[in-house]
């Protein structure tokens, strides 16, 4: 199953913080001292590493796309078809009211693109190379239009938010489960036993990844309103070409990295894996289109 790279990120914080914490005997501290569950210190205690990790995610955000998808950023153009990609998403930039984004390519075969970034005015808009030899330029245009929507709607900054609460709970609500078993099934009296940080550990794990449906679904959220903003930038009906050609090669595996998923412009899971699934169905996003028209 794939987990993209913001959420991966934040869950490998979540488990390096707790780790760490529980090495260090925070946790331990906290029990002796008789706030092994003062319910208001632990919700501020998880909602200073949740966000923690949300934050950390989304800093580091461009710099790990760069590198998971070997994207090469176009310093200076060498070639027209860098000069006119420079040039598109330059001129949609300026319609959408943001800051030129740095622009790069990425080695696939598969037609793909995806836009990230800390700051709306300091983003990265990457294509794929099989996006640019198989899509018309009008059709490569609606992307980058969806991409910058992406940007200037702060996709970015509400997931942020929204992973930071979704955090925040998962390792609030993991203490609790934790606590219990503990005492209840290990019968700890005093401070916290092995089965605190063990259960704590696996709920974590667990309620992490059951809380990724609400990030998947705001994710799938946002690609109809990508989809509406590259309609606005470049065009409804090129905006819909672009995506009947995505789907004519949705049966085809995506090379993106895995925990790429939720940055590119197209996804293709199914049936009970759509609840994970950063994208909504091609086919309802074209019919979101027309129906908007």
């Amino acid at each position: 199953m794939r987990i993209v790279l913001f959420l991966a990120t934040n869950l490998a914080i979540i488990a390096v913080a707790s780790v760490t914490l529980s090495l260090l005997g925070v946790e331990t501290y906290m029990a002796n001292n008789g706030v092994d569950l003062n319910l208001g210190a632990l919700l501020i205690f998880c909602g200073v590493f949740g966000m923690s990790g949300a934050i950390v995610s989304l800093l580091i955000s461009k710099w790990m796309a760069k590198r998971s998808t070997r994207t090469q950023v176009i310093e200076q153009p060498r070639n027209s078809q860098e000069r006119w990609l420079m040039e598109t998403v330059a001129e949609l930039s300026q319609q959408a009211g943001i800051g030129m984004p740095e622009v790069g390519i990425f080695p696939s075969p598969q037609p793909n693109a995806f836009a990230t970034g800390w700051n709306k005015n300091a983003a990265l808009v990457a294509v794929s190379e099989g996006l640019l030899r198989q899509m018309k330029p009008n059709e490569v245009r609606a992307v980058l239009g969806h991409e910058i929507g992406h940007v200037a709607n702060g996709d970015m900054i509400t997931l942020t938010l929204i992973q930071g609460v979704v955090n925040t709970f998962v390792m609030f609500f993991a203490r609790i489960i934790g606590h219990t078993v503990d005492r209840a099934v290990f019968k700890t009296e005093r401070g916290h036993g092995i089965g605190f940080y063990i259960t704590t550990f696996i709920a974590e794990m667990v309620l992490g990844i059951l809380a990724s449906m609400i990030v998947m679904w705001f994710s799938r959220w946002r690609e109809f309103r990508a989809d509406d903003a590259g309609a606005r930038l470049a065009g409804r009906q090129d905006m819909i070409a672009a995506l009947q050609r995505l789907q004519a090669q949705q049966e085809l595996p995506s090379d993106l990295p895995g925990e790429m998923t939720a940055l590119g412009i197209s996804s293709s899971k199914r049936d009970f894996a759509a609840l994970f699934s950063s994208h909504p169905p091609l086919e309802k996003r074209i019919q979101a289109l027309r129906d908007g028209a």
